[in-house]
This record gives structure tokens, sequence and C-alpha cells, in this order.
């Protein structure tokens, strides 16, 4: 690998357990200016795509049992599979990706940001400020005006105690003071472990190293979507399952539904619940992406699995991690750079700022994917039931603290060279490239998404 891209790679491929002298095989290059920030966003995205792409070259050796393929990272496909959420159009119309109320606002002491791009969300927030449902622009001066006389703190605990989503702006210092962010610190980038035998796992010869394999998809935006997103892309049979009671937006699964299929499923309702445990029964992978202890009221603990399906692969993504007193709570990329400090490093005196994209969510969902294929991989030499753990608050300890910037200048970027278009249910769909590759690898996925929630709850072999 170029000199100047190895360290945050290296600690990328060494969190994943790996064989450090593959990380010969990998390479940079292209025009590296589109993702601008004070902290190391461009190291972080393309540490994260080089070790999923290296892993799923790892991964195509074993079904090919030919040598790993070469990798070369382009920085202006990575900048532009970072920005994908924003730069998808269906019949060339664009999407807001935030609500008008997910944003900052000023308090008595300081500044807070929303997240209420979901009605759920937005309504929770309303009933938490004592703000009564009406049109957006009024709705956003009431809010305004509720939250200009309380702290910071007041509206995080009021708003996360009616079920909504508010994180009170911090330094880095002040989260690393905290006792959720002492604990975040405390953590590897990701965690790796066996937690049940199985037989090794005997994967036959294939084109692509996820071919044949069936993963079950319980996430929502951002980045497990964008995991199994790549996953898809790889050859697997990825299939998202979704309550029909929570809505979802369209737009965002126009970005992140490449390559998959989309169901409901209602686990409260025992035909459901018969239907999802047959789908279980004969799957390879299961990522979840909720929020610690959403699922396990439906036994779907890594223990339970484990023991129902033994030679699983099993990934979770949580925003604050699986431990502290922040475990339970939701969180979102935008809420997660706030609470870290990164809105502060990234703002200025009067007023916080953000990421050039959402970053921690792109970047965890590439480790994420690039886990599941390195599971895959070692149990195909030793078997056993894998689980997977990452976090947005880990990622973002990373970027904070673990990454520094490459030296070198940066060159022009134009996403148009990195884009694409296909026909899609929706209309004339026009996206990012995938940024994952190797050599022989694949270079788009094989479908575009569908219409969210509308395809059977089978397999597509069954």
């Amino acid at each position: 690998m170029d000199s100047p891209f190895l360290s945050g790679a290296s600690q990328a491929w060494a969190a994943l357990g790996a064989d450090s002298s593959l990380l010969e095989r990998v390479s940079c290059g292209g025009a590296s200016g589109g993702l601008p920030a004070r902290l190391p966003v461009m190291e972080l995205a393309r540490a994260t795509v080089a070790v999923c792409s290296l892993a799923a070259a790892e991964l195509a050796s074993l079904r090919t049992r030919r040598p790993v393929p070469r990798v070369r990272v382009d920085d202006e496909a990575v900048a532009t599979a970072f920005l994908s959420d924003r730069l998808v159009r269906v019949d060339g119309r664009a999407w807001s990706t935030f609500s008008p109320l997910s944003r900052f606002w000023r308090t008595t002491d300081g500044w807070v940001r929303t997240h209420a791009n979901y009605p759920h969300h937005r309504a929770r927030l309303l009933a938490a400020l004592g703000v009564p449902e009406r049109a957006e622009e009024e709705a956003e001066d009431a809010v305004a005006r509720a939250i200009a006389g309380l702290t910071a703190l007041e509206v995080q605990e009021s708003v996360y105690a009616a079920g909504g989503l508010a994180v009170a702006a911090r330094g880095p210092r002040d989260w690393a003071d905290s006792q959720q962010g002492a604990m975040v610190a405390g953590q590897p980038l990701l965690t790796t472990a066996r937690i049940g035998d199985a037989p090794d796992r005997r994967l036959g010869d294939a084109a692509q190293p996820c071919a044949g394999l069936r993963v079950l998809d319980l996430t929502r935006v951002l980045a497990g979507p964008v995991a199994t997103r790549t996953l898809a892309l790889l050859g697997a049979d990825v299939l998202r399952i979704d309550a029909p009671q929570l809505p979802e937006s369209q737009e965002a699964h126009n970005d992140t539904g490449m390559g998959k299929r989309s169901t409901t499923l209602d686990l409260g309702e025992n035909t459901d619940r018969r239907r999802f445990g047959e789908l279980l029964d004969a799957a390879d992978v299961v990522v979840t992406g909720y929020r610690p202890g959403a699922l396990e009221q439906f036994g779907l603990t890594p223990e339970a699995l484990a023991e129902r399906r033994p030679g699983l692969v099993i990934a979770q993504l949580s925003a604050w991690g699986h431990y502290g007193p922040w475990r339970e709570r939701r969180g979102f990329d935008s809420l997660v750079q706030v609470a870290t400090g990164i809105a502060e490093l990234e703002g200025s005196p009067d007023s916080p700022g953000t990421l050039p994209a959402q970053a921690l969510d792109h970047g965890t969902g590439y480790l994420l994917a690039a886990g599941v294929l390195r599971a895959l991989t070692e149990q195909h030499r030793t078997g056993g039931t894998r689980l997977i753990r990452l976090a947005l608050a880990q990622t973002a300890h990373w970027l904070v603290h673990g990454l520094a910037p490459a030296p070198g200048k940066d060159e022009g970027f134009d996403a148009e060279h990195r884009m694409a278009e296909t026909d899609s249910p929706m209309g004339r769909l026009r996206h990012a490239l995938p940024p994952v590759s190797y050599d022989g690898g694949p270079v788009n996925w094989a479908r575009p998404p569908g219409l969210w929630g509308t395809d059977a709850p089978v397999w597509s072999d069954s």
C-alpha cells in the first residue's frame, strides 16, 4: 500500500484480525478533494473502503482458488460513494436528506441538535416541547421558541424521555469526561468474536465472494444499509425486513436498496413471526442496526441466534455502543457528531459545524461489511458462529483521535465520473457507483432498488 495511506487502513485491518501482509496488495490514487474537512475524513473514507475491498478480495480468492486479487482504491470513487445519499436522483429529482426540524437550535447555554426525519420522531419532538402539530414553518418557529428557553441538556433529556432524538453539543473534552465517552474511548474500533461452535463453512467455487449466501438485513438508515448494499454487490442474496408500522423513506431506499429486495414483517404477529423464523433458519448472515434492546424481545440476542443457527455470522451496529448509560439510546450520524465534539471541531465560534458527508455512517457501513467478509473467510478455515460489533461513536473516536491527515494536496473532484444511470420501478435512477472493488470484481449492482417493502418474504431461490 502507498505509504501515505498505510496508517488508517492498517489500523482497521488489524482490528479485523487479518493478515497484515495482504495490505501490500492495496494501492490508492485519484482526485482526493471530495471530502474537505478539518478532521481527516478522506483518510477515514479511504481506509474503510480499502479494508472492505481487501476483505472482499481475500474471500474471492477462496471462492476462485486463485491468489488474492489486487485492490486499487480510487479517491474520487470513494468520495462520490460517501456522498451517495445526496447525489441520488430519480428522473432528475433530488431529495432532501434532512427535514426542517432536524438541525441545530440555540439554547440558553449553547446548542442542541435534533433529528426528526421520521414522522414518529417528529411527533415525539413536538410533544416533548409542548408544541402542537402544525405546518412546518410554524412548527420551526414554535420549536425555536421552546428550545430557546431551555438548557441543551434539558432539551436532550426531555426529548429522549419522550422517545425522540436530541443531543446537546459538547466539545471533545466534555465528551471524554462523560461516562459514555470514557467507555467509548476504552473500546477498540470494532470487535469480532467466535461465540459458538460450528463446522467449517466450505464455500464452493464461485466468481463472486458472496455468491450463494443469504443475508437478513434488519437495518435502517444509513450505516447498516450501506453494509448490506455492499454484500449485495458482492453476490449475496440480501433481503431487508422492516416492521410495517415503522415508515421508511423511499428516497433513502433509492440509494441504499441497490442490489437488494425489501419486505415487511410484523414480528409481534404470529404468522409473520413464523415466516421470519423460516427465513432465519436458512440465513447465513444476520445484520442488525437497531439500538441494543430493541430486538431482544423477539429472541434475537446473539446467544439465541447462535443456539438456533450454529455457523451464523451476526453483525450488530449501534449508535453509542452495546455498553454504558447510553447503550439503549437512539442515535444517528448527525447526533453522534454533536455528542463527541466533531461538530465543535468542524464549526466556528458562532455555531457548530458538520462533516462534509455522513462519514460516520458510510465509514462504519464499509467496516461492517468488511467484518462480515472476514468472518466468512475465518469460518472457511476454522468454522464457528461469529459476532461482529461496531458503533458510530467508536468510529467517531477513531476519526478524532486515531487518524492523521495524509500528506499531499487535494486535487479537482468531479462526482459525475463515478455516477451511473439505470431504469427502476421509481423511474430513471441516477446513483453513485460502488467504491469497493478489486481486480476481476463487480463494478455495479446486478439490480436497482425496488419499491420499499413490496417484495415477497422469501429467498430468491425458494
